[in-house]
C-alpha cells in the first residue's frame, strides 16, 4: 500500500502535509510530495554469519587513467568496487571528463560499461566525433587501413591500434532501470561502469518518477552494493541545483565512496577537479584542467597557466600563493580603485569574497589610516578563480594600496600573509610549498610575515610583521631585506 507523505530535499525530515519552511534545518521552499510503500519487508529468519579475516599486508589495486591530474585527485587511481559521485554545473564537462575516463581505461585493454539515461549510442559518437577522440584515420576500409599501415611510423600504428582496442572494450547500454543496469554489469563483468546520470535512474521497486529523492537514494544504494559485489568501479554523474550541491538527499554524499566536483564559469577555460569526499585518498585535493576543443586537457602547471599574461607594469596588480588542497601554485590580484558616484561606495569582487574585502578595507582604514569612504572598490582574480584561502589577504591589501594610490609593485613580488582586525601579518601554512613555486615562476621578491626558517631560498624576503609596513612598499620607501634565508619546511601553524 502507498501512502503520500512530504519529505525535505535538504535533510529528508518528514511532514504530513506540505509547508514552506523545514522545521529542521530551516530551508525554505524544500519540501515535496514523495510516496512511500507502507508495508516493510520482515526478515523471518536470521543465521549467524561468517566473519572474514582482515589481512594487514593487503595489496592496494587501483584502475589509472591516462589523465595523471584526475588520478592524483583520486589518491592514485579509482580502487575497484568504489562508488564516485562526479557532480557540476550543466555544461562544465562532466560528461566530457567521465568518457575521457572510459576510454582510457578501455585503451589500457579493462572493459568499461557506459550507461546514459540521457543520450543515445549515436549522440555519444557524435560527442566522441566533436571531442576529437575517434580518430579520423579508422575506417573499416580495408584499402584505406593497408595504406595508412604503410605510410604511419611504428608509433602511430602502435597509437592507432590502441585507440581502436579501446573502442572494443567500450560498451553501451542505454538504460535507466537500476535492475537492468545490476543485471549487465553481471553479466558483462566489466571493470568500470559510467552511469550519466543518477537523477535519471529508476528502481522497480520504488513507485516513483524518476529524481525524487527516495528514488535517488535506493538506486544509489543498489549500486553501492553492486559495486562492492562483484568487485567493479562505479562512477555515477550528478547535477548540482543552484546552490551548488548534488540534486537529490544529503545522504547521497554520505553512501558513495569519493565525492568529486568539477567546477568551473563556462567564461574561462579552467576547469577545476575538486575531492570533496575520498575514502581512498586526501580530501580538497584540486587537478586543474584546459576546457578546449578536444576536451578536457591537464594542466601540469597551474602557476604558468594562470600567470601567462602577467606581464603589465601597472598599479593594483600583484601575485599571490594560495594553496588548493595539497598544491600550491600563484595566482595574479587586481585591484581597481575608482571614485564613487553612488552614495555608498561600491564594494565588488570577483573570485575574492566581498565580506572578506570589506573587512581588509575596515583593517587598512583604521591601521594604515587609508581611507577609502570616497572610493569604489573592485577586486578581481585573473582567470576566473575563486579563492578562500587567507594568506592572500596580504596581496589583496597591497593591491588596493597600490591602486589607489597609482603606484605599481615590482611585477616579480609575490605577498603571502593572513591579515588580522589589529593589522598584524599572520603566518601561513607550507610556506616552503609556495616559496618554491615562486622560485619555479622566476620570481625575486616575496613579502610575508615572520616566520622561524630553515631551508634556503634564492628569494630576496621581506618580512612585515604589520600591515602599515607593508605598505611603505608602495611609498618606495627603504625597507630591509634578508636574501638567502632559511624557510620553514613543515608549518606547524
Amino acid at each position: 500500500m502507498q501512502k503520500s507523505i512530504f519529505l525535505c530535499t535538504h535533510c529528508e525530515a518528514q511532514y504530513p502535509k506540505w509547508q514552506g519552511q523545514c522545521n529542521e534545518c530551516g530551508q525554505w521552499g524544500t519540501i515535496t510530495q514523495e510516496m512511500h510503500n507502507t508495508a516493510a519487508s520482515v526478515q523471518t529468519s536470521v543465521r549467524p554469519q561468517k566473519l572474514l579475516r582482515l589481512e594487514d599486508n593487503v595489496e592496494e589495486k587501483r584502475i589509472t587513467t591516462d589523465l595523471k591530474e584526475c588520478d592524483r585527485v583520486l589518491g592514485g587511481g579509482i580502487i575497484p568496487g568504489s562508488l564516485i559521485l562526479l557532480g557540476g554545473d550543466p555544461g562544465v564537462g562532466k560528461s566530457t571528463l567521465a568518457l575521457q575516463i572510459a576510454l582510457s581505461v578501455a585503451r589500457g585493454g579493462a572493459s568499461v560499461l557506459y550507461v546514459s539515461g540521457e543520450e543515445s549510442a549515436s549522440q555519444i559518437g557524435l560527442r566522441l566525433k566533436r571531442l576529437a577522440i575517434t580518430h579520423k584515420k579508422i575506417h573499416h576500409d580495408q584499402r584505406q587501413e593497408t595504406y595508412l599501415h604503410a605510410t604511419q611510423t611504428l608509433s602511430e600504428r602502435q597509437e592507432l591500434s590502441a585507440k581502436k582496442a579501446s573502442f572494443q572494450n567500450l560498451g553501451f547500454l542505454g538504460e535507466t532501470c537500476v535492475e537492468s543496469i545490476i543485471e549487465t554489469l553481471k553479466h558483462e563483468k566489466p571493470t568500470l561502469v559510467i552511469v550519466d546520470s543518477v537523477q535519471t535512474l529508476v528502481g522497480l521497486s520504488v513507485a516513483q518518477e524518476a529524481g525524487g529523492i527516495t528514488q535517488i537514494k535506493a538506486c544509489t544504494t543498489k549500486l553501492l552494493e553492486a559495486a562492492k559485489k562483484y568487485n567493479v568501479a562505479i562512477i555515477l554523474i550528478g547535477h548540482v541545483t543552484k546552490e551548488g550541491f548534488v540534486a537529490g538527499p544529503k545522504s547521497l554524499e554520505h553512501l558513495v565512496d569519493v565525492v568529486l566536483y568539477l567546477e568551473g564559469e563556462n567564461t574561462f577555460a579552467y576547469r577545476l577537479l575538486r575531492s570533496v569526499k575520498n575514502r581512498f585518498g586526501a580530501t580538497n585535493e584540486v587537478g586543474v584542467f584546459d576546457m578546449s576543443e578536444h576536451g578536457l586537457v591537464e594542466v601540469a602547471n597551474p602557476s604558468e597557466f594562470f600567470l601567462s599574461e602577467h606581464h603589465i607594469h601597472a598599479p593594483g596588480s600583484v601575485i599571490t600563493g594560495i594553496l588548493e588542497g595539497s598544491r600550491a601554485f600563484l595566482v595574479e590580484v587586481q585591484a581597481l580603485v575608482t571614485k564613487t558616484v553612488f552614495g555608498y561606495p561600491q564594494r565588488k569582487g570577483s573570485g575574492f569574497d566581498v565580506n572578506r574585502l570589506q573587512l581588509l578595507l575596515a583593517v587598512l582604514q583604521e591601521r594604515a589610516r587609508i581611507n577609502f569612504q570616497m572610493y569604489d572598490v573592485h577586486v578581481n582574480i585573473v582567470g576566473g578563480l575563486k579563492i578562500k584561502d587567507p594568506s592572500a589577504d596580504l596581496a589583496v591589501c597591497l593591491a588596493v594600496a597600490s591602486a589607489l594610490q597609482k603606484q605599481p609593485l615590482d611585477p616579480k613580488l609575490v605577498a603571502l600573509g593572513e591579515v588580522g582586525l589589529s593589522g598584524e601579518i599572520r603566518k601561513v601554512v607550507k610556506l616552503a610549498e609556495r616559496l618554491k613555486e615562486a622560485e619555479r615562476m622566476e620570481l625575486t621578491t616575496v613579502v610575508m610575515p615572520k616566520m622561524k626558517l630553515r631551508a634556503r631560498t634564492s628569494l630576496i624576503v621581506r618580512e612585515v610583521t604589520h600591515i602599515s609596513e607593508a605598505i611603505v612598499l608602495i611609498q618606495g620607501e627603504s625597507f630591509p631585506a634578508r636574501q638567502k634565508v632559511f624557510v620553514q619546511v613543515k608549518d606547524s601553524a
